[in-house]
Parts: C-alpha cells; sequence; structure tokens
C-alpha cells in the first residue's frame, strides 16, 4: 500500500469519525452549556485550527493564527460546518496530490514563531493523529458520548465501509 493511499483512507477515516462524534455531541440536551460541554468544544475547536493552519502550511500559504487555543469556541453548529469543510478540503488535496509532492519537505513556522520544516506527508499523518488524539479527550470529557469516542478505530472503520473484508481470504 502506498503512502498515498494509507492518507487517502485516513483522511476519509478522520471526516467519519469528526462525524460521529459531531452529531453525538449535537444529541446531547442543548440547555444551558456546561463546563465540560465548553472543554470539549474548546478541544475540538482547537483541533480544527491545528487542521487550517496546516492546511495553509501544504500549501504554503500565510495564516493569521498566533495561537492554536481560543478561550471562547464558536457554537456546536458553526464548529461543525467548519470542521466537516476543512475535513472535505484535506480528503480532495490528498486525492490530488502527486507522490513527489507528498515527499517534498516545506518549510513554515509554528504560531510561536519557530521554524520547522515537515514534508506534506509528515503534515498529513500529523493532522490525522492529531484529530483522533483530541477525539479521544472530548470523549472522555464527555461520559455521555464515551461510546462514539470508544467506536473511533482506523480497523473498525475500514471493516464497516469495506465490508467484504469480513470474509475469509480465498
Amino acid at each position: 500500500m502506498s503512502a498515498k493511499t494509507l492518507l487517502k483512507a485516513l483522511s476519509r477515516y478522520k471526516v467519519r469519525s469528526d462525524e460521529e462524534m459531531l452529531i453525538a455531541l449535537a444529541s446531547l440536551p442543548q440547555d444551558a452549556p456546561t463546563d465540560a460541554m465548553t472543554a470539549a468544544l474548546r478541544v475540538l475547536n482547537h483541533a480544527h485550527i491545528v487542521d487550517k493552519i496546516f492546511a495553509a502550511n501544504l500549501q504554503q500559504h500565510t495564516h493569521d493564527f498566533t495561537g492554536s487555543w481560543q478561550a471562547d469556541p464558536p457554537p456546536l453548529d458553526q464548529l461543525s460546518k467548519d470542521m466537516r469543510e476543512i475535513g472535505t478540503w484535506y480528503v480532495d488535496y490528498i486525492a490530488g496530490i502527486t507522490d513527489a509532492e507528498l515527499e517534498e519537505h516545506i518549510d513554515f513556522a509554528f504560531t510561536d514563531g519557530q521554524c520547522g520544516r515537515m514534508s506534506r506527508e509528515e503534515m498529513l499523518a500529523h493532522v490525522i493523529t492529531h484529530g483522533g488524539y483530541h477525539r479521544g479527550e472530548v470523549g472522555r470529557l464527555i461520559p455521555a458520548i464515551e461510546t462514539t469516542a470508544m467506536r473511533d478505530v482506523f480497523a473498525g472503520y475500514l471493516h464497516e465501509t469495506e465490508p467484504e473484508r469480513r470474509q475469509p481470504s480465498a
């Protein structure tokens, strides 16, 4: 399996896992926001900001972020829309990139001003693993959705989206 094939599958998995997390959060009672819900939104917003920062880095564009955390996260409906949009961008980006471009190293600046250099492949792997880490964190913050976070595994995604994998090899 090539790196591109793996990254394509992982990016689709990330989009699906993000969507399941957002649906689980939206299914909770929406009366007064709790401290846990606010913390969960801050964590997901942080992951989203990092997704946007690395999308800019991948394109060798500048961005306006001076940090990756915000004290006041956007409401869930806005954050959901934004996360869906950047998730689709990543799936499309990976579909259109060449193997040579994946291996290209790009210089960029972290939000603290420090210099960084990563290949596009490494940046994409970072975005995917970073998102998974924080979805797990949200699952721990809000026990009512913990089962959604516990199902967030790549092996499960592959077998759900490709049921033929459940069949024995010939």
